[in-house]
């Protein structure tokens, strides 16, 4: 291997930045090699930065690296950044580190187990290109846009919300994560506790963490948050916000029982409290779901639940829309806040929004992603429980993108997280899900944002022999 990689090495300057080597069988026979001599020469030459990998396509030669620039002295900052820490009720440092692992890419030929979107073979890109441009000819298409949002999208988003929703009490907003930044800023002061899903969406515990609020863990488990714990949170508390997500939650896929949603509701109520549902993942049921609960909205008509709906897990994450429903009022409070932060949502987003939506294309493509998201959860639970089967899965979802695994007690999270990438594939850690001390490690694998059912079974097959190094 280490003689093959110095002639690979000295021949790198034939081939322009971004070429491709000769194939794998090419090389084999030239040099009357194994194939595993070749995989190995090629992945110190990757490992070097001299080339990069991509499955299913070969070798290329990488781009030079640009120069690093001169680093000036910035040591002044951490005196300016921590001179009030010990005044402040929460401190403003906020760890992102679980929100970046689900959108850094990772390295090229790592298989991505970590990711938050669909695979771009998933995403509906010709018609959303079909949208974007029909949307850049309607007219006033470039104008300012009504602060709350386009009329027109505002009645679809209240007709998919349900129940006796009407668009005046929709707020087209800039994504999911927008829409959660503004809900949490309006409905509790810096300091205050704030009920969370434990474990919950890392997203959303930065969220609250950089609006200075506390999160206080609510246990889950198969059938969605636990009323009784949820009752006594709020006792202990004081809080004023319950931040949940009961359709195929984040991470582990629960979905809120119906007997459970009527308590949830009536102990929020009860408590003089709000409930912040993050409905990410309604348009990600699988195609053996069945009927979908509806939304707490739908059955509160009291104003308890701040309904929070997003189009871009479902179709691509450059098209952050999404939308607040709320009544009562604590919308203009909302409103507020999101004008005050951005305006309002890029009318050429929200035309291309509607336009997609209205399209016949859409409907297809839910059905689409339904079947794939179906057949892909099926290939990794297979995998895992035939070459993993000491990584716990306690529930199988049947929505969503994702599965939940609990790690063999003792287990090192960080270690196989490490082990993990040096065999090639990126994975999620447990620990950011939870907002205090984890029972346990944990893995998140994501099903959506590879290539098909031959990635996901290769995916496994290096988890496993990480997990060989690590487990054993």
């Amino acid at each position: 291997m280490g003689e093959l990689a110095t002639i690979l090495r000295g021949e790198i300057d034939r081939y322009s930045p971004g070429e491709k080597l000769p194939s794998s069988r090419a090389l084999v026979e030239r040099f009357r090699v194994s194939p595993v001599t070749v995989s190995r020469a090629l992945g110190a030459l990757a490992a070097e930065g001299l080339v990069v990998t991509r499955p299913g396509a070969g070798a290329f030669r990488a781009e030079p690296r640009t120069p690093v620039a001169a680093v000036g002295d910035t040591s002044w900052q951490e005196v300016a950044l921590s001179a009030e820490a010990d005044r402040e009720l929460v401190p403003r440092a906020v760890d992102a580190s679980g929100v970046l692992v689900t959108l850094a890419a990772p390295p090229t030929g790592v298989v991505e187990f970590n990711g938050g979107y669909l695979h771009p073979s998933l995403q509906p890109e010709r018609a959303m290109a079909a949208a974007l441009a029909r949307a850049g000819r309607r007219p006033g298409a470039w104008g300012r846009p009504p602060v709350d949002g386009l009329p027109e999208l505002r009645a679809w988003f209240a007709r998919e919300t349900g129940g006796a929703v009407t668009p005046a009490e929709v707020l087209v907003t800039a994504g999911g994560q927008s829409a959660l930044t503004t809900a949490l800023r309006a409905l509790a002061p810096p300091g205050a506790p704030v009920l969370v899903e434990s474990p919950t969406y890392p997203g959303m515990l930065a969220v609250a963490r950089a609006s200075g609020l506390r999160p206080v863990p609510v246990p889950i488990d198969a059938e969605g948050v636990r009323p009784e714990l949820l009752a006594s949170a709020f006792a202990a508390t004081g809080a004023r916000v319950l931040v949940c997500q009961p359709l195929f939650q984040n991470p582990t896929g629960a979905v809120l029982s119906e007997p459970r949603r009527r308590e949830v509701l009536r102990i929020a109520r009860a408590a003089g409290a709000f409930v912040v549902e993050d409905d990410f993942a309604r348009r990600m049921a699988h195609e053996d779901a069945g009927p979908l609960p509806p939304t707490l909205t739908a059955q509160d008509p009291d104003g308890v639940v701040v309904h929070v709906f997003s189009l871009t897990k479902v179709t691509s994450p450059s098209l952050r829309v999404g939308a607040l429903v709320a009544r009562g009022p604590v919308l203009e409070r909302l409103r507020a806040i999101q004008v005050v932060d951005s305006f309002f949502v890029p009318r050429p987003l929200q035309e291309a929004a509607l336009e997609l939506v209205g399209s016949p294309a859409w409907p297809r493509h839910l059905r689409s992603v339904a079947a794939e998201l179906r057949s892909r959860r099926e290939a990794m639970t297979t995998a895992l429980a035939t070459r993993l089967p000491s990584l716990r899965l306690a529930h199988v979802p049947s929505g969503g993108y994702h599965l939940w695994l609990r790690l063999p007690e003792g287990a090192d999270e960080t270690a196989l997280l490490s082990a993990a990438l040096r065999t090639g594939v990126a994975v999620a850690p447990g620990r950011p899900y939870f907002c205090a001390e984890p029972p346990a490690g944990h893995l998140r694998l994501s099903f959506a944002g590879v290539a098909g059912a031959a990635e996901i079974a290769e995916g496994v097959r290096r988890l496993a022999v990480a997990c060989d190094e690590v487990l054993a």
